[in-house]
């Protein structure tokens, strides 16, 4: 059995130090006039946001909270996870693991899990690292050897015999493959997306609604997905910019924190300054940017050699919860996807729900797990 470790989060100064100075030294690129969003990240809120960066916002300060919640390590089959593990304050707490996804990263479970672990209807959270990410392993793996380290987690390590999961973005492939590869351990699962179109699908055989969603996708890929193609295929490339700008990483990651998101045209009505900039630091401050970036071409390299378990369909209780700011899907579709004996659609929040709405969200969660 893997032993657990506790963490705490503890950043050299020499790191932040460096980083200053890295901000400091921005060379600027041209920006057209007035281009706003449309070209990618806004020049001037870019700005907006190193300034505040370098002048107002405190590392120190986030580690510090960030270190108040119950941070442990377990090494896995030659993989080091890094996960929060809260026991919920209620009877008969149900075990539940949460899975992020990019450009995200653990943060984004931090606002539910007070919600989560206290009242009535209590959880035993987790919220794991994806390898590559942040504090776990600076590793790249595929989702499905994810799903299996999360499940030695679970189970192995922890001493779960059955728990629950949810996730989006990457953490839905991860929380679909965990369902289909453990569904005698796995009781439901919650998602707020399904999957998408592969290119693979005969639409001749699906219902209008599914056919249409089918011409969003594609419109969506044209004009949002070139992250997508990209970190398929040739994220090295990418990745040496990213690790050594931190204005090229914050442009990339805010460019999708935007779009993604339930912001109404201004991304401070999703997120604030200190939470986009701790999300930005957490990779920033464990140079796990291009091992993220690569999970994509993972995923994609084990999906054409022999498929991914996340692409088939679901048999274990599955909800969804659909927000406004996802692409909107038909039931029909996630009917294809996962046995779905829940679905709802929300009227605010955004990819990021956990963060943009956690009250909305973990309401969702505690509805749909505490039927099945």
């Amino acid at each position: 059995m893997a032993q657990i470790a506790p963490f705490k989060i503890q950043v050299p100064e020499l790191t932040l130090e460096d980083l200053n100075n890295r901000l400091k030294n921005t060379r600027w690129t041209d920006s057209p006039e007035d281009a706003e969003w449309h070209y990618g990240t806004n020049s001037a809120y870019l700005k907006e946001l190193l300034e505040y960066w370098q002048t107002k916002y405190s590392w120190r300060k986030h580690e510090e909270e960030l270190n108040k919640l119950p941070q442990f390590t377990a090494d896995i089959e030659g993989i080091t996870v890094h996960f929060i593990h809260i026991k919920g304050k209620g009877h008969n707490s149900k075990p539940l693991l949460l899975s992020h996804g990019w450009p995200d990263s653990f943060y984004r479970f931090v606002k539910v899990l007070s919600l989560l672990t206290e009242g009535e209807q209590t959880f035993d959270v987790v919220v794991p690292s994806i390898p590559g990410f942040g504090f776990s392993s600076r590793e790249a793996v595929d989702c499905d050897r994810t799903a299996r380290l999360f499940n030695g987690l679970m189970t192995d390590v922890l001493g779960y015999q059955n728990y629950y999961a949810a996730g989006g973005d990457i953490g839905t492939l991860i929380t679909k493959s965990l369902a289909v590869e453990f569904p005698g351990t796995v009781k439901a699962i919650h998602l707020t997306d399904v999957g998408y179109p592969s290119g693979s699908e005969d639409w001749s055989t699906m219902s209008p609604a599914e056919q249409q969603f089918g011409q969003l996708i594609q419109q969506w890929v044209f004009t949002e997905g070139a992250y997508i193609m990209i970190q398929s295929t040739k994220p090295q490339t990418l990745g040496y910019g990213l690790n050594d700008s931190p204005v090229g990483l914050a442009s990339w990651i805010l460019e999708k924190l935007n779009s993604w998101s339930d912001s109404d045209g201004n991304i401070e009505n999703s997120f604030t300054k200190d939470e986009i900039l701790t999300n930005i630091m957490i990779y920033w401050v464990t140079q796990t940017v291009n091992t993220s970036i690569r999970t994509y071409a993972e995923n994609a390299k084990a999906m054409y050699t022999g498929g991914l378990k996340s692409s088939q369909r679901v048999d274990v209780p599955t909800g969804v919860s659909l927000f406004p700011k996802e692409a909107q899907f038909p039931k029909e579709w996630a009917d294809r996807q996962a046995n779905i004996v829940s679905f709802k659609k929300l009227e605010q929040g955004g990819h990021f729900a956990a963060i943009e709405v956690p009250e909305v969200y973990s309401a969702e969660l505690k509805e749909f797990f505490h039927k099945h």
